[in-house]
């Protein structure tokens, strides 16, 4: 009978190790996806395309706060064109795991979730070069197009109806789009904005920086430009603070209509831009009527929003939601200001496994991606990329910003 006993013993093990595996694998993605997605949405602050200016044309002087409030004012509504992105915030290679990554934020848990979905799909921006069409009809109608090898992912705004679909697996995503957005009797989502709200183009990237113009930056106009044939002035984005990340942000702004084409950041660390987005080609023509209809391909599989989100997991991250907002500011604390500010929370958790606890691939991923730090806050780790970075400490804490990992350990030694 010892045969089968060990026999049993040797599958229970193995199914433990998978269990284990698995678990590990959701503690990996539970503090890695953040810090990836913060690196997406701290390209807010900039992404720069790799496209030589043509030419400097001879346009009329303007103040830097003039040319501020031409981009306040701007208000296209009508546009279509090709976007070119570079990313290279200073992320390990995924391989593999990044796959998993995405899909376990499509499904948001363990039911399966479709490759149309743009919140997986849209992390694909977070790395690489990639080409998009973009087009727009007010309000109400927007379609983005990211191209790809071979394929073509589409992500369709029409009316109340949100369609995502990947030609490459013949996949479709359907939602419906959030009316909150119309409420107050203006223009809703910009020209080319996602349903998740991913900045992709120059214009939303420029909103977004300016947020951050304060006492603690500042702002020139440098010269002029021409962007995909158009006349534009360059609008010049520098922290005063030395421990800031970025370096610089450079904003071409249509001399005509105010609109930003081209939006670059270069990290303080010097070398290449950290993201690149600019505008290869712009009309401001009204785009036709048919460039926003969509139908189901025969055979495709089509994946209904609220089919995607498992509703368990809806209705938790929903009261977990409310309760965040009941909380309100108490659960984030910033220290310091300007571009040296750190946002302060905490997970309630422990902290970040090391990956030799995690082992595997992802513990590898771990390793490369983090540093291990100590202080009067004990011990914790840096999660880096080139604009962003993160401290995670052992008792659940989280330090984060566009400043360096010397600026995030002072953070976490005052908090003390």
């Amino acid at each position: 009978m010892a045969p089968y006993a060990s026999d049993d013993n040797t599958t229970a093990a193995r199914d433990a190790q998978d269990d284990e595996a698995r678990g590990a694998r959701r503690r990996a993605a539970r503090y890695v996806v953040p810090v990836a997605v913060t690196g997406v949405a701290a390209a807010t602050i900039g992404l720069v395309p790799a496209l030589a200016d043509s030419g400097s044309p001879d346009l009329p002087e303007i103040s830097a706060q003039q040319l501020i409030q031409k981009i306040a004012e701007s208000d296209v509504q009508q546009l279509s064109g090709t976007v070119k992105i570079t990313a290279d915030l200073g992320l390990p290679d995924l391989g593999g795991l990044g796959g998993g990554l995405a899909s376990g934020m499509a499904g948001q848990g363990d039911g399966e979730g479709s490759s149309a979905d743009p919140s997986a799909k849209l992390t694909e921006l977070v790395s690489g070069t990639h080409t998009l069409r973009v087009a727009a009809d007010g309000p109400d109608r927007q379609k983005l197009s990211l191209l790809e090898d071979a394929a073509e992912y589409s992500l369709i705004h029409n009316g109340d109806d949100v369609w995502g679909y990947d030609s490459a697996s013949n996949e479709v995503f359907h939602g419906t789009a959030d009316d909150s957005a119309h409420a107050d009797g203006k223009a809703g989502k910009g020209a080319g904005e996602t349903a998740d709200e991913v900045p992709v183009t120059p214009k939303e990237m420029t909103e977004e920086a300016l947020k951050a113009v304060d006492d603690t930056t500042s702002v020139t106009v440098d010269g002029t430009a021409q962007v995909a044939g158009r006349d534009a002035y360059k609008l010049l984005i520098k922290p005063k603070q030395s421990s800031s990340t970025v370096g610089a942000i450079s904003v071409a702004v249509d001399a005509k209509t105010g609109m930003p084409l081209k939006f670059t950041l270069t990290p303080a660390s010097g070398g290449a831009a950290v993201v690149d987005a600019g505008f290869t080609q712009v009309s401001f023509a009204k785009p036709d009527a048919s460039t926003f209809d969509f139908t189901p391909p025969k055979g495709a599989k089509v994946t209904e929003e609220d089919e995607a989100v498992p509703e368990e997991h809806a209705r938790g991250a929903e009261e977990g939601f409310a309760k965040g907002l009941e909380k309100g500011p108490e659960g984030l604390e910033v220290i310091g200001e300007g571009w040296n500010a750190v946002a302060v929370f905490d997970t309630g958790g422990e902290g970040v496994p090391s990956g030799a606890e995690v082992g595997g691939d992802v513990g590898g991923f771990l390793d490369s991606l983090g540093d291990q730090v100590k202080g009067d806050f004990g011990t914790g780790t840096v999660f880096k990329t080139r604009l962003v970075n993160a401290l995670v400490t052992d008792d659940g804490k989280v330090y984060v910003g566009a400043v360096t990992k010397d600026a995030l350990v002072k953070a976490a030694e005052s908090a003390q």
